[in-house]
């Protein structure tokens, strides 16, 4: 078992155990708080960082990943509860230049839940790694494009889009990029050390990310594809194949300071476990005053949106593995969270964040070593602690 740094309160001992056990294999560092009712009652630390050597604790940084979707989540169900956004509303209510290609009917909640038909960017547009950082590139590109399917009748995940459609709508409606959206009206409230576009003063507090399983890559997923029968020919399929072609570069991309400085809300977040707890535990309940959403928006966000749709042809023969609701996603076979009603996001290579409104439970798990992303069960590492997280509760 390793040697874990940190406290839990009175009743939370056998996480910090199982924190440890789960731990004990990993070569990398991670970090995992928990609140409750609005209290942190478990902030631990462990492990150490076998690239850069920088020095690991409760404070230390790391790239978010897909976490990032859940501040710019609730960055935009705090808009929706002001009445500034609506989710029925078509986008181009808001965006007017985002309504031609046949995007007109294309709604708000339609983007939120991954349904808008514009999962990837064409690979005639060139966004790679580099464009990644260029805001007006990416959404000039998602103003141009025609959807990839008949929006609202399939669902496909926007892993990078995402980000930028609902980033530019929170810029149409409240003037501020949403990093400094973010900034202005959750961490700087809250006290959190979260941030869509990384101040260079904080700089130095970023530990790098780093892998040891190289995943497939899109020659040897476009051969799989081909062997099911699959178009790769299409364009859908050619769209998701360019994302995954940068996937590699894209995840060394962010380990650089351009990298951090730039706004990618779909994941170039950066923070720690304390604040993304912190964070998610202001949406279900007041913490130290505060609160960012009420029950009754928290009620809607959290509903699932896609429970009765396939992926769009010819992917469609590939079963889905998340369930969205607006943004976050809710539990799913391999993304328990704490059961039903759960509502967070999970991040590529083992991040994750969300909050449990029954229990009055947030919690926020970072970790630097980027294992590979199991489509079939949840990462082995949240495992033990997730278990006796709850048992503590009952």
């Amino acid at each position: 078992m390793v040697l874990v740094d940190g406290s839990v309160e009175s009743g939370f001992e056998a996480v910090r155990d199982a924190f440890a056990h789960a731990q004990a294999n990993d070569e990398g560092a991670a970090q995992l708080c928990v609140y409750r009712h609005g209290r942190p009652v478990v902030d631990l630390w462990t492990g150490q960082d076998p690239i850069s050597h920088k020095p690991w604790d409760a404070e230390s940084l790391v790239v978010l990943m897909s976490v990032s979707k859940g501040l710019t989540a609730t960055c935009v169900h705090m808009l929706v509860e002001r009445g500034q956004l609506n989710l029925d509303a078509p986008v181009g209510d808001y965006w007017p230049a985002f309504a031609a290609y046949g995007k007109a009917t294309i709604t708000v909640a339609d983007v939120l839940s991954h349904r808008a038909g514009l999962s990837s960017f064409d690979p005639g547009y060139g966004i790679g790694p580099i464009q990644l950082t260029d805001w007006s590139k990416c959404v000039a590109a998602l103003e141009s494009m025609s959807p990839l399917w008949q929006p609202g009748t399939a669902v496909y995940y926007h892993s990078l889009t995402l980000g930028y459609l609902a980033g530019e709508l929170i810029r149409r409606v409240t003037g501020k990029s949403v990093g400094d959206f973010l900034a202005a009206e959750i961490a700087g409230p809250l006290g959190l050390d979260l941030w869509i576009g990384l101040p260079e003063r904080e700089e130095h507090r970023v530990v790098p990310q780093f892998t040891r399983q190289a995943g497939p890559t899109a020659d040897q997923v476009r051969a799989v594809l081909a062997q099911m029968g699959i178009d790769v020919e299409d364009r859908l399929v050619r769209a998701t194949l360019a994302t995954l072609a940068t996937k590699d570069a894209g995840i060394e991309m962010l380990n650089t300071r351009d990298g951090h400085a730039a706004e990618i809300p779909s994941g170039n977040g950066i923070g720690n476990a304390r604040s993304l707890a912190r964070m998610f535990a202001a949406t279900i309940g007041e913490v130290d005053g505060i609160r960012l959403l009420s029950s009754a928006t928290v009620e809607n966000a959290r509903q699932p949106q896609t429970l009765d749709l396939s992926s769009p042809p010819p992917l469609d023969i590939i079963p889905t593995t998340h369930t969205f609701a607006y943004t976050y996603e809710v539990p799913s076979v391999t993304r328990p969270m704490l059961g039903e009603s759960s509502f967070g996001n999970v991040g590529t290579g083992g991040r994750i964040a969300f909050a449990h409104p029954e229990s009055g439970v947030a919690v926020g798990y970072t970790c630097t070593n980027m294992t590979g992303d199991n489509t079939a069960a949840p990462d082995p590492r949240w495992v033990p602690w997730t278990a006796a997280l709850h048992e503590a509760l009952a």
